[in-house]
């Protein structure tokens, strides 16, 4: 009976003691829980005030991270309201030669007004466009001097708005077979470049904002590897006494936290720069085709988006940085 319970309690005794058998877990007040958060919160400022030069370094590289997709994202968001500003009304418009007779402008007419997808078909006579040009330009006089009428007839065929561009290019290569025909123009032609070069565009600034989101990662995860071997000594002691890896955590998030949002108000001011820089051309653009030039997207809901981009980006990176080393802590 002594033998056996001497073997129990040798195996007690050689059993490596844990933290909490020394420092028992106990019930925290509420109100600790923010205390304790507040704190770390100051101490996180005070680190970053000390280390100012770093600091802006990593601002600088995360800001310059965030503006290049948010900046891409302001360029898509105003191509598109530019696209809707100029839109107009969808069809094509065929222009005869000048010497094609009447039953030939009647026939394509005809065939355009049972094409599926046309609403309207209206046939525009020389004579018509004669008179409508002498009200528009004001030069009745001198072309009143012609003996002949040198404006040809026209078709203005208008498309219901979901007819597809590459249709109405399909239709327009089937007219302008005729020999009658001179030319024939999509009006909104233009459109699908303007959406091509929007895909383009979208493509590209999902492949930027993943290549710049893992640099900004990286930027962040070796800041703050940086406060971790600065406060190497005080973690070693939380090890001891059995703090668990969310508390040793805490300080290098919130440390993350401050570096993405530094980040994202330096990408604010960068971006805000472009835009300010780029109005004036613009402004004459525009003026220049009778447009009013209204910049959309970069309002307050835009920098929320980019402050909790940065928080993101910024706190990812410290727990990449403090997961490898608390675990080489740990495992000592």
């Amino acid at each position: 009976m002594a033998r056996r319970t001497a073997r129990a309690g040798g195996n007690k005794a050689g059993r490596k003691p844990k933290p909490s058998d020394i420092w028992p877990a106990t019930r925290r007040p509420w109100l600790a829980f923010w205390r304790d958060h507040a704190r770390i919160g100051r101490e996180s400022l005070t680190f970053v005030s000390h280390a100012l030069a770093s600091t802006l370094l990593v601002w600088l590289l995360i800001g310059f991270a965030l503006a290049l997709p948010a900046g891409l994202y302001l360029v898509d968001l105003n191509l598109a309201n530019t696209a809707g500003q100029w839109r107009g009304d969808t069809g094509l418009s065929v222009y005869f030669r000048p010497r094609a007779d009447a039953e030939t402008w009647s026939s394509v007419a005809q065939r355009l007004e049972r094409e599926r997808g046309i609403e309207s078909v209206r046939l525009i006579t020389p004579e018509e466009a004669l008179a409508e040009f002498r009200q528009r330009a004001g030069l009745a006089d001198v072309l009143g001097d012609l003996d002949d009428n040198p404006l040809p007839a026209t078709i203005r065929a208008s498309a219901a708005a979901d007819v597809a561009v590459a249709r109405l290019d399909a239709l327009a290569r089937r007219i302008r077979r005729q020999q009658a025909v001179d030319e024939v123009v999509v009006e909104r032609a233009w459109l699908r470049r303007l959406d091509t070069i929007r895909e383009v565009l979208q493509r590209f600034s999902w492949m930027a904002a993943a290549l710049v989101g893992l640099g900004a990662i990286l930027v962040s995860s070796a800041s703050v590897r940086l406060a971790i071997e600065a406060r190497l000594a005080e973690l070693q002691v939380q090890v001891l006494v059995g703090a668990k890896k969310s508390f040793m955590r805490r300080p290098f998030l919130y440390l993350g936290a401050i570096y993405g949002i530094g980040g994202a108000l330096v990408a604010a001011m960068l971006i805000a720069a472009m835009l300010t820089w780029l109005e004036t051309p613009l402004t004459r653009f525009f003026d220049s085709y009778g447009g009013h030039l209204e910049l959309i997207g970069f309002d307050p809901m835009f920098i929320l988006v980019l402050l909790a981009s940065g928080v993101t980006l910024g706190m990812a990176g410290a727990v990449v940085a403090s997961n490898r080393r608390l675990k080489r802590l740990t495992l000592m």
